[in-house]
């Protein structure tokens, strides 16, 4: 404790130690599940001089470290039985008069549509409003936008980041390029500490915000349609789907996204895929700014207790119609405990016309990347994830993170994974970031 003295002594922010009456909310990431995680102390930075003071101590003391942004990962990674560095304090975000974004890597995604709208601006992005902007950019990020305009770190420009030996540097496609190669894509925590960063910037535009909804009985035919049609829609189009069955309530087949296109030739293009469906839905549809559109998708983040899991891939081709009869009937047998849910996510578009080592996100030629979820202790995750991985690409999104998987780097890296050991070698050589299936 009294090397923690000497921290909080050294710190512009605030040490919350065990004893504090912050502790118990500050310490708790999402989901729920690793909510019994207890860090010796979270340490909530209010300047990049925390993260190099925090990372000082952590070295000279043997202590583990992670930076936390939002607090999503689906795998606990942003969580510790050490130090926690608590970034959310390094919120900012400023827009330039040539459009860029410098944005604090503590920001969350509402603080960051508030403060893009406010400039008349917009980014491709996510739409839950507390993922933390950092370890969606350091992933990926896919986003209603992303179709036309690609992943977020497609989008980013440069970064300032804290090395593992205290060095601030920044990085962008001149300065330290390979650093800034690995950050596009790699998953976050894998080679420093972000701080900030630069993004170029859109118009923000009005859009039509679209569902599609269909009867339970159409849920074969509807996923069928829909992996055909939804990555080769055009790229202003992003359209995915979900199927949602929770006990007591029949099975919901909804399309769902935006078009940044007027109402009119919107539903022309929905009218299409319900064509295809051979089924007639109902469709609802409204117009909205950019950041009212993701606002409204948001909905209410649920606050449950109920720890939930999930397991995705992606998928280069669509399933063969047996496969998905399969899904469908598995996804409905028996009495679930709980609520499960098939989500999938249309790519192809901008995502795609990217080469696979241009970045470190190598799934530059999927077609949709499938989510099972389910609650804790709900065996029909891992039977659907298994019926549907045989006919799956073996790739997985790296802000998907998955603890059950054995060749975990070729499925989150491809064929930039041994760029990314070289890089891990360069900048984190003693490995003072490291976590299960860290680089």
């Amino acid at each position: 404790m009294r090397e923690l003295r000497s921290l909080q002594a050294a710190l512009d922010g605030e040490l919350i130690t065990p004893d504090s009456p912050a502790y118990d909310a500050a310490r708790r990431p999402a989901p729920a599940r690793f909510h019994d995680v207890r860090p010796i102390a979270v340490v909530r930075c209010a300047s990049t001089r925390d993260v190099t003071t925090t990372l000082a101590f952590a070295r000279h003391s043997g202590t583990h470290v992670v930076p936390r942004g939002g607090g999503h990962c689906f795998a606990g990674r942003s969580s510790t039985a050490g130090l926690v560095l608590d970034l959310g304090h390094l919120d900012a975000v400023t827009v330039r008069p040539d459009g860029r974004a410098r944005i604090g890597a503590g920001a969350r995604l509402a603080q960051v549509d508030d403060g893009l709208h406010r400039s008349g601006r917009a980014m491709p992005a996510g739409c839950g409003p507390t993922v933390g902007i950092a370890g969606l950019t350091l992933g990926g990020g896919l986003g209603l936008m992303g179709r036309l305009h690609g992943l977020t770190c497609d989008a980013l420009l440069s970064a300032q980041v804290v090395l593992a030996d205290g060095r601030v540097v920044d990085c962008d496609l001149d300065r330290e390029p390979e650093l800034f190669w690995a950050l596009r894509g790699a998953g976050g925590g894998q080679f420093g500490v972000v701080t900030s960063l630069v993004f170029a910037t859109v118009t923000e535009p009005r859009a039509t915000r679209f569902e599609v909804r269909w009867p339970e009985a159409a849920a074969v035919d509807v996923v069928s349609g829909w992996q055909v049609w939804a990555s080769e829609a055009p790229d202003d189009v992003t359209a995915n789907l979900s199927l949602v069955a929770a006990p007591g309530h029949p099975l919901r087949a909804v399309v769902f996204g935006a078009a940044l296109r007027h109402a009119e030739p919107t539903i022309v293009l929905l009218e299409s895929l319900a064509a295809r469906v051979g089924v007639e839905p109902e469709i609802r549809h409204h117009v909205l700014t950019w950041r009212d559109l993701k606002r409204s998708f948001a909905g209410e983040e649920s606050r449950s207790t109920v720890p939930t899991v999930s397991r995705s891939e992606f998928f280069s081709h669509p399933m063969p119609a047996s496969a998905v009869v399969s899904l469908i009937d598995e996804f409905t047998s028996g009495a679930a405990p709980g609520r499960r849910e098939l989500n999938f996510t249309a790519m192809g578009g901008a995502y795609n016309r990217v080469p696979p080592d241009a970045t470190a996100f190598a799934h530059r030629g999927e077609r949709f990347l499938l989510e099972h979820v389910a609650h804790d202790g709900d065996h029909w995750l891992e039977r659907s994830w298994a019926l549907a991985h045989a006919h799956a690409s073996g790739r997985v999104y790296p802000n998907f993170p998955d603890p059950d998987l054995d060749d975990w780097a070729t499925a989150y890296h491809g064929e930039n994974a041994e760029r990314l050991r070289a890089v891990k070698r360069d900048y984190d050589p003693e490995r003072l970031f490291r976590f299960p299936q860290a680089i």
